[in-house]
């Protein structure tokens, strides 16, 4: 008897679907950009990006919760599209970048907040100090891609920081504390390693 309920249980567990794992997609960054605005003086609206960054990504589209991301920003690769800005911005005063060469964030939580949206908490390292931040995440589109043929996601990121929170507090509140951060970016399934 117990040998049977033993080989009963043992086919029932063959039989059963496995668990989807998480797939690994890869950013392509032709088509990506993060940028970030903040207030000058209330006169204006100063903007940027980083032109060098790195991420990992895993997709489970079934059980988003079990998607995670990590992103690694070289500081250097800043620009404001004013080179005497980008050196002062990459001095001690801001990012200090020679001595904090690197920003990365790793979520620790993927929460789905309507059909097409995510929001992702995480720890964001910036100039020595990490803080959680939350992302706001539209998924633009997700399928087929149409020229690489092969599963595509696409992403609209948002989220506002405060530079104080990270050390970075000069000049405010006459330049904004506050910097909306955002990201777009098409990622494509990885393939297959051995």
């Amino acid at each position: 008897m117990i040998r049977l309920a033993t080989s009963a249980l043992a086919l029932s567990l063959l039989a059963a679907p496995a668990l989807a794992e998480p797939v690994a997609y890869e950013f392509d960054k032709s088509h990506a950009n993060l940028s970030f605005t903040y207030n000058h003086l209330g006169y204006s609206t100063t903007d940027g990006r980083f032109g060098d960054w790195d991420g990992k990504l895993l997709i489970d589209q079934d059980t988003p919760a079990n998607s995670t991301v990590e992103f690694t920003v070289n500081i250097d690769s800043l620009d404001t599209f004013w080179a005497d800005r980008d050196t002062h911005l990459k001095s001690p005063d801001f990012f200090d970048a020679a001595k904090y060469p690197q920003a990365a964030f790793k979520s620790t939580k993927v929460e789905q907040t309507g059909e097409n949206q995510l929001e992702v908490t995480g720890d964001l390292t910036l100039k020595g100090v990490t803080k959680p931040v939350t992302l706001t995440v539209d998924v633009t589109a997700m399928g087929e891609h149409p020229m690489a043929k092969k599963a595509a996601a696409g992403f609209a990121v948002s989220t506002v920081l405060k530079r104080s929170d990270f050390g970075m507090d000069m000049f405010v509140p006459y330049v904004g504390d506050e910097v909306t951060v955002t990201f777009h970016a098409e990622t494509l399934k990885a393939d297959a390693t051995n």
